[in-house]
């Protein structure tokens, strides 16, 4: 197999200076190039990828870490991710860390010690920013979806205060007055924002102060948080839930229907994000959407001006990125009935 000391030797330079050639790192005359092009020519000898990135003190990789792979959400980001990284000439190593905050921890602490050009992250336990920038150092870093309090990091978020809001705004517009709210464990900023939202709407309308539930951000969370709080759909409790994703919305439905109680005849159901499964459910899923792809793509866009020193896109708030949300309104949500299918009058 030949090798850069081959060529070295057949230009009569230092391998040194075939590496230079090649990276275009330090200039070389174009006597020498034209050597060593001849005698890459006449030994047949190709240079590899990561032979070239190395001398140029890249690799053409960035790490993304996102907390559930199997919520189709973080699935459809990583896509917008990979298809701007490829375009541009770099791979994506993926880390998926189940919101556990030691695997994300480890996570970090793996991609410094990788050879990756800068890193995409999707928190789901972060760390404190104290944390982030012990383990990550001078990395160039993007957030994307979850905030990191702190963080120095451009950040690219949807408006998940809007988005509570937009709940609320169409639960009330129904007619309901008496809601339940499922948030997020961990002090998530992202489902801070949403619940603060929601209720900033609600309690502004006069409407009864939601309960509140937290619960993981699986469907599973969505169900427990409904089996500890019976009240839902019964007589006087709350005839409509906001959950601050679409799998624990889902999840909630499930609970209800399974002790009987009908959605949306009794009690009505919004989520957040628009995945696929909410569409095909049975009702299919009134929601805040995101647009996840347009996130990822963004933050990669981002992380790839970076790594190659061009200015940041200009905002009034250059570090913190919003993107719009809006509602899409499907089966899971109607007026509030009684057990006779009588709209109830709240007036």
């Amino acid at each position: 197999m030949v090798s850069i000391a081959d060529v070295a030797a057949r230009a009569g330079v230092s391998p040194t200076t075939v590496s230079h050639a090649l990276s275009g790192k330090r200039k070389v005359s174009d006597r020498v190039r034209a050597r060593v092009e001849s005698a890459m020519q006449e030994l047949g000898y190709v240079p590899s990828r990561s032979a070239q990135n190395l001398a140029i003190g890249r690799t053409r990789v960035v790490g993304l870490i996102v907390p559930d792979i199997r919520n189709s959400f973080f699935a459809d980001l990583t896509h917008g991710v990979e298809a701007a990284a490829i375009r541009h000439g770099y791979n994506v190593i993926l880390c998926t860390t189940g919101f556990d905050h030691a695997r994300e921890v480890d996570y970090l602490a793996m991609i410094r010690s990788r050879a990756v050009d800068g890193l995409i992250y999707a928190a789901g336990a972060p760390p404190t920013n104290s944390q982030l920038g012990a383990l990550l150092g001078d990395l160039p870093l993007v957030l994307v979806d979850e905030e990191v309090p702190g963080a120095s990091a451009p950040s690219f978020v949807s408006d998940n205060l809007a988005g509570g809001r937009l709940a609320a705004e169409h639960l009330l517009g129904l007619g309901h007055r008496r809601a339940l709210v499922i948030a997020a464990d961990g002090g998530l900023v992202s489902s801070d924002l949403r619940v603060a939202g929601f209720r900033e709407c609600w309690e502004a309308s006069g409407a009864e102060p939601p309960l509140l539930a937290s619960g993981a951000f699986t469907e599973e969370g969505g169900r427990a948080a409904i089996g500890r709080h019976p009240e839902v759909g019964a007589a006087d409790g709350p005839t409509a839930v906001f959950a601050v994703n679409d799998l624990m919305a889902l999840g909630a439905i499930g609970a209800l229907q399974q002790a009987g109680v009908d959605v949306p005849g009794r009690v009505s159901v919004v989520g957040f994000d628009d995945i696929p499964a909410g569409r095909y459910a049975h009702p299919r899923l009134t929601t805040v959407r995101q647009d996840v792809d347009e996130l990822g793509r963004r933050a990669a866009l981002a992380l790839i001006a970076a790594l190659a020193d061009e200015p940041a896109e200009r905002t009034d708030q250059p570090d913190r990125h919003v993107l719009p949300v809006s509602l899409t309104v499907r089966q899971s949500t109607a007026a509030p009935t009684t057990d006779q299918g009588k709209v109830v009058n709240r007036g």
